[in-house]
């Protein structure tokens, strides 16, 4: 009797662009730990990628403006758009991070190398070119954002009855979530958010789904995307305790109401505070999350070197991610109007880092 046995699964196939003149040799091998090859001077880069490459690597000098605008050109394109694609900076500098991720990147890497890191990267970002389909990408998506919904439907039901809300709860969902948006698209996030979830369950997975793609458009090591994923993910926790004919009301607030409103970043600290076992920079950003630069937040009035960069940034994502909601008194605001509104809130937004927002801002749209 013969018996038969599956095939193995191929090996990941990478493109390997490059301009350097060493045409990338140790990059090449690292990388041929985990997969095939092929190596090319940018100025090859396909129009159309074979369809067994599972991603490209772009190794450029980001201040040549021929090689960037060569690369902009290629990437730019339908082709490349569900293709994983990480580009190696000379160096960790801000500005480089953020030049990539304008030119299309999913993930980037810094000279000088370390091998083992660069492996599990590109293990996470690239998977076996057999499994690298639209349907696994739905099926990450739809577990990631079940993933969140668990963990706000528990921030809301038990909370309120004096039941815990689990730190391991949280790490649980976050893997699930980071991989949502790393291997489907920050738009594919919102769209169906905004499909099956209304009020403010939606815009607590709108708000993670911005500070996640936010955290990786920046380049932020995985621990930082973890600890942003699970402060934005727990940033609204003291809603649970507004009575929901408040939230849910179908027209603007009353003076009252809105106060009633503002008292929720002290009850979700205090709440979680007071339970203990979660980290302080996400009760930083659960009291503090409605601050602002000039002193004129909630609900300590913090100013500017009093409020920490995870805090500034998750209010930029809260603010943006309720303007661009559909409420019931008004329609959402274009991503244009948003960024408007927000820039004349000058002295008040770190406005650096609301410009480095703009990209994750108008590539959802």
């Amino acid at each position: 009797m013969t018996t038969l046995t599956k095939p193995p699964s191929p090996k990941r196939r990478l493109l390997l662009a490059s301009d350097r003149g060493d045409h990338s040799i140790e990059l090449a091998d690292i990388l041929r730990s985990v997969g095939e090859v092929d190596t090319i001077p940018t100025s090859e880069i396909p129009l159309a990628p074979d369809g067994h490459i599972s991603g490209i690597v772009v190794d450029i000098n980001l201040r040549s403006a021929e090689s960037v605008q060569r690369v902009r050109s290629k990437l730019s394109t339908d082709a490349y758009r569900e293709m994983p694609r990480l580009f190696v900076l000379a160096d960790a500098l801000h500005h480089a991070s953020m030049q990539a991720w304008a030119l299309g990147a999913t993930d980037t890497i810094s000279r000088p190398f370390d091998a083992e890191a660069i492996l599990r990267r590109i293990r996470a970002a690239f998977p076996d070119s057999e499994g690298y389909d639209a349907t696994d990408s739905g099926k990450t998506l739809n577990r990631g954002v079940a993933a969140a919904h668990e963990v706000i439907a528990r921030m809301f039901e038990r909370l309120p009855a004096g039941g815990p809300l689990r730190f391991d709860d949280v790490v649980a969902a976050e893997n699930k979530i980071l991989k949502a948006i790393k291997h489907s698209s920050l738009r594919q996030w919102l769209t169906m958010v905004g499909c099956h979830h209304t009020g403010t369950y939606r815009h607590c997975l709108f708000v993670t789904g911005f500070s996640v793609a936010f955290a990786q458009h920046l380049g932020m090591r995985e621990d930082d995307q973890r600890r942003l994923t699970r402060a934005a993910l727990l940033h609204d926790v003291g809603k649970a305790f507004i009575p929901v004919g408040i939230l849910d009301k179908p027209a603007k607030l009353s003076d009252e109401e809105m106060e009633e409103v503002r008292e929720h970043p002290r009850r979700g600290y205090d709440a979680l505070a007071e339970q203990g076992g979660f980290p302080p920079e996400m009760l930083d950003v659960i009291l503090h999350h409605h601050e602002l630069l000039d002193g004129t937040g909630y609900p300590n009035g913090l100013h500017s070197n009093q409020i920490s960069d995870i805090v500034r940034l998750t209010t930029i994502v809260d603010i943006y991610a309720a303007l661009v909601e559909k409420r019931v008194y008004r329609l959402p605001y274009t991503h244009a109007r948003a960024f408007s509104i927000m820039e004349g809130m000058a002295g008040k937004l770190d406005q650096q880092l609301l410009q480095a927002f703009r990209p994750v801002a108008l590539g959802c749209y």
